[in-house]
């Protein structure tokens, strides 16, 4: 699963009742969204292992429940590839069809189109031979369609609206850094001028940096223009996360290092009998007390002097 797919996935299972309301509001107003929803994307693997159906894509299963009290199983599935696929529908009938015949569960199966090729709009699987007939037929919506309504998108507080911005530029700019900067820095600033909060506008903005990417020397040009919005706004929420996430994978690969030097330092000064103690120096996160192991290890005589700068073992 590649980022545009992983993006897509975590923004349906953040924002659920916002993704149906968006594209499904038919589907939406026969919900009970106030009796919860339940995500059953392990039931889902468990199908997608038992056979060979071809390419995984963001795919989600969430069990809903009706205004009538009843229950039905929303089989979601996102298509985002470039490029046309015959066997589409057919995927979608073998999941559907597999799903309830292990759980006996109806299930009703949902398509997003998210490629650019216009007239690649899958929505069915038939056969019919001598009299035999069966199609299986299921809703879509096409990315692509929402280009003709931009204006609403713009003025659109749901979620889903700067997601389908976001993929629409992410398609339309692939040949042009410079729009692409553009758009990515506007769609960036909508997200403080529709009003949200940080919460969201960092999630929205992680979904437009994973599917918006710009080259390292222009990502440079973004970041400085989003530093001094933010500024200007006293609203740092992306520049303080992104300083955090920098000095967190600092702080990771200075810890990965010391751990390489202290696997080498134990071999090398105690052989099998320092490597036994390996397993619970990785246990330590705390980077100054890996240091000191490190260290330790360059003058120790025995490997006890080691064994006695470990935390004690929890006893039951």
């Amino acid at each position: 699963m590649d980022n545009k797919d992983s993006a897509w996935k975590e923004a349906i299972e953040t924002y659920f009742p916002d993704f149906i309301k968006f594209f499904f509001p038919n589907i939406a107003k026969d919900i009970d969204f106030e009796k919860g929803y339940e995500f059953l994307n392990k039931e889902l693997e468990r199908i997608v292992q038992d056979a060979e159906i071809g390419k995984r894509l963001a795919d989600v299963l969430v069990k809903v429940y009706l205004e009538d009290g009843s229950e039905r199983w929303l089989l979601i599935h996102i298509e985002v590839q470039g490029y046309f696929e015959k066997e589409f529908a057919k995927r979608m009938f073998i999941y559907n069809y597999r799903i309830f015949d292990k759980y006996n569960k109806d299930v009703v199966s949902l398509a997003i189109l998210a490629d650019p090729l216009p007239h690649f709009r899958p929505d069915k699987y038939k056969v019919s031979y001598w009299g035999f007939k069966q199609e299986f037929k299921f809703p879509v919506v096409k990315i692509l369609d929402y280009k003709e309504k931009w204006a609403e998108l713009e003025k659109s507080k749901n979620p889903f609206a700067i997601i389908v911005m976001a993929h629409l530029k992410e398609m339309e700019t692939k040949a042009d850094i410079d729009n692409r900067l553009f758009w990515k820095i506007t769609l960036v600033k909508s997200l403080y001028k529709k009003g949200y909060g940080k919460k969201d506008i960092l999630l929205l903005y992680k979904f437009i940096d994973w599917l918006v990417s710009l080259p390292e020397g222009v990502s440079k040009k973004f970041h400085e223009e989003i530093i001094k919005y933010e500024e200007e706004k006293k609203m740092p929420y992306i520049t303080t996360a992104e300083k955090i996430g920098i000095e967190k994978g600092i702080q990771q690969g200075i810890r990965q290092g010391l751990l390489e030097a202290i696997e080498l330092g134990l071999k090398l000064r105690f052989g099998t009998k320092g490597l036994r103690l390996y397993p619970q120096i990785t246990k330590i996160d705390n980077v100054d007390k890996l240091r000191s192991i490190k260290e330790s290890i360059e003058i120790a005589k025995e490997v006890k002097e080691i064994e006695e700068l470990l935390p004690k073992p929890d006893r039951p």
